[in-house]
């Protein structure tokens, strides 16, 4: 049987009951009188009644009919108050355990679907603190109790702890109802049983648990800063360690809340953003991708003209880049915000005291109620025999080391194939090198489906890169000049250049700051709760250091929680929202890509629908002459919810902003599809893969029937 049929069985069986309940007269008089004709047959037959009273409780509470009390008042008239307690109260549990395992069954997959990504949230803070909402809600007399089981199906709380917090929960009420079953020849009324005193005193035992916890926690933080002398007064109320995104968002924050912050950089403001990645990459993409367009000027009718690299002014304009937006991100701006900004390095002395350490070794000691650390991530340099003698770039240090070349590399390897090795191999590529990127994978960007990368190594080959995917560096060395050594299937090669680019990743700068001092737990990042608190709760952590992504925006993001949780959080503390976080790799063409991929659903066993659409169809891609690439939206089977887009083709950083603005609020393609977007620009993509999934599942009977009507206008 299906769970809609099951579902409607269900609903017609309670309301079934309701209707022939709401037939009876049902007051303290006619129970007494129902009570009165059992009275006999109960002296003969003690067990057997107890049993049958036992059964009808648990069904009528199963179907959450509306007379459990009249029968817990009953079971007290009928066996007193210890029988009739152990009686009502099993009954009692199992009935609404059978009513929560209905919800769970027939409704629990339809509610996560209407939620999305928000189910997960809520089924993590109900799997934390179900018990203790549902023994809550058992001892407030004014939530019905249908009400508490239904709602607790939804939630991913499990069948046994149910079971026994519903039973001790609604103990004392069951208790109450049974002893006035006892006296029930002298009620009058419903309303003697439970006074304004009772109401109060169930109140003050449903909070009972929330505040033993508060205790426990209270006495958990006090064992975390045993050994440590708070101090009685603070200099700051923040202090920021770090000025990348992290920390400069995390200091503008506190700045705007007027809370006193100091924001501590021992290198450059801006951070490896400003002056290693983001923006000189971004640069130097652009001016590569000009050098590109002289050099195939004939696709839109011009003169193919071969361009002229002097590289050194490629990189004076890289600096005048860095240098027009460092403002933005200087210190004179951040003290003009009421941020005071100091440079030099920062170490933890104390969980409240931080030293710092100027250019000049001049050290420095302020106190602070709260620490945010944002030391953000370097690159990673493997264990390569003999890389260290070939004198090795990284995205952090070409910058400074190939300023004052005349000419980009003339032969030059990168090893890495994920988003910085692709941009950085192609960008170099088209600024003239010879190129040979060097991949231990079995294909470029792992993380994106395999038509992604397989669509990037293209575009790199077609700019003349070499793509050695599946390659395993085994060593470098300088005789005869630099090479490398790579092996493949047991087969090695030695690969000469001039310089080589190792892009194999970022690692968080955890080192030097005194997290080991104050026993801060790390694992490649920093260790951090939801609230993004290490073991200190006043102790914060935001950005690549804290992980698990790298991108500016991610840790602009993250800035945000970690500094209202760390001058707010003895008032209210904010979960990190990291449900909907994009990325974009900058290579031509560019991939953006929110959610899943096709690879992540099947790998994790999601069903999906993919829904396709080829940018060779859209009318501005064909006059731009980039008419490659696609938009594919993964959708559940059926539904126009949004579980993940991935876009390749140009602009593809650009277009990706609408379906986040999509899934983060919840609207689906049919919204997209609905919302006018300007033509020809390349935002139509957008609206034209919403218009595919529709016409997808467009109701084949009610086209019939439409057909049917006009065929009958026409007469």
């Amino acid at each position: 049987m299906t769970r809609p049929v099951l579902l409607i069985l269900v609903a017609a069986l309670v309301l079934a009951g309701s209707w022939l309940l709401g037939g009876q007269d049902v007051t303290l008089q006619s129970l007494r009188g129902h009570l009165a004709a059992v009275a006999e047959y109960q002296q003969q037959r003690p067990v057997l009644v107890a049993a049958l009273f036992a059964a009808a409780y648990v069904a009528i509470t199963a179907l959450s009919l509306p007379i459990a009390v009249w029968l817990t008042l009953a079971g007290g008239a009928l066996f007193g108050f210890w029988a009739g307690l152990a009686i009502v109260s099993f009954a009692s549990a199992i009935g609404a355990t059978l009513a929560f395992l209905a919800a769970r069954y027939l409704l629990r997959d339809w509610v996560r679907a209407r939620l999305g990504a928000r189910a997960k949230g809520i089924e993590t803070g109900l799997a934390r603190d179900g018990a203790f909402y549902l023994f809550s809600l058992r001892l407030i007399p004014v939530m019905p109790f249908f009400a508490t089981n239904l709602l607790m199906g939804l939630t991913p709380i499990r069948t046994r702890t149910f079971y026994w917090v519903s039973q001790l929960g609604m103990l004392a009420g069951t208790a109450v109802y049974v002893n006035a079953g006892t006296q029930l020849a002298a009620l009058d009324s419903l309303s003697e049983i439970v006074s304004p005193p009772l109401l109060a005193s169930f109140a003050a035992l449903a909070v009972f648990p929330w505040i033993a916890r508060a205790i426990v926690g209270i006495l958990r933080r006090r064992r975390v800063y045993a050994g440590w002398t708070r101090p009685r007064r603070f200099d700051r109320n923040l202090v920021v360690i770090g000025a990348g995104s992290a920390g400069l968002v995390s200091a503008y924050i506190a700045a705007a809340t007027k809370a006193r912050v100091t924001l501590i950089e021992a290198g450059a403001m801006g951070g490896d953003c400003l002056n290693h990645g983001c923006v000189p990459s971004k640069a130097l993409i652009r001016s590569a991708t000009l050098a590109h367009q002289m050099r195939h000027a004939a696709r839109f009718g011009l003169a193919d003209t071969p361009p002229a690299v002097p590289f050194r002014a490629v990189m004076d304009r890289i600096r005048r880049v860095i240098a027009d937006i460092a403002p933005h991100d200087s210190v004179d701006r951040y003290a003009g915000l009421g941020v005071d900004v100091l440079q030099g390095h920062a170490r933890l002395i104390d969980p409240w005291t931080v030293a710092v350490t100027d250019p000049q070794g001049a050290e420095r000691r302020l106190t602070t109620r709260a620490i945010i650390i944002a030391t953000g991530a370097r690159p990673v340099m493997p264990p390569l025999p003999g890389l260290d003698l070939v004198d090795p770039l990284t995205s952090e240090t070409l910058w400074s080391r190939l300023a004052d070349h005349d000419h980009a590399p003339r032969r030059l390897v990168v090893l890495g194939g994920g988003p910085i090795g692709c941009e950085l191999s192609q960008a170099f590529a088209r600024l003239g090198s010879d190129v040979t990127q060097i991949e231990m994978a079995p294909r470029l960007l792992m993380r994106e489906d395999p038509e992604v990368s397989a669509l990037v190594a293209d575009a790199l080959r077609d700019d003349g890169v070499t793509v050695l995917t599946g390659h395993r560096a085994i060593r470098c060395g300088i005789d005869g000049g630099r090479w490398i050594e790579v092996e493949r299937d047991g087969a090695a090669r030695r690969i000469g250049f001039d310089q080589i680019i190792v892009a194999v990743g970022r690692s968080a700068r955890l080192e030097g700051f005194g997290l080991d001092r104050l026993g801060i737990e790390t694992d490649r990042t920093i260790v951090t709760n939801a609230f993004l608190q290490t073991r200190f709760p006043h102790i914060l952590a935001a950005g690549d250091v804290a992980g698990p992504f790298q991108f500016t925006h991610a840790a602009s993001h993250q800035a945000w929680f970690a500094s209202v949780n760390a001058l707010f959080g003895t008032l209210r503390r904010f979960r990190v929202d990291d449900r909907v976080i994009p990325w974009a790799t900058f290579t031509d063409p560019q991939i953006a890509r929110v959610g899943l991929s096709e690879t992540e659903a099947r790998d994790r066993g999601i069903a999906v629908e993919v829904t396709r659409y080829d940018l060779a169809d859209l009318d501005r891609a064909i006059t731009d002459g980039a008419a490659r690439g696609f938009v594919k939206v993964l959708t559940p089977p059926g539904r126009d919810r949004i579980l993940g887009v991935t876009i390749a083709g140009d602009h593809a950083g650009d277009l990706i902003a609408e379906f986040v603005l999509a899934m983060k609020h919840g609207l689906g393609l049919n919204k997209i599809l609905g919302t006018i977007h300007i033509y020809p620009t390349w935002a139509e993509a957008n609206k034209a893969v919403a218009g595919t999934w529709r016409r997808a599942h467009v109701n084949p009977r009610l086209l019939a029937l439409v057909e049917r009507y006009h065929r009958w206008r026409r007469g």
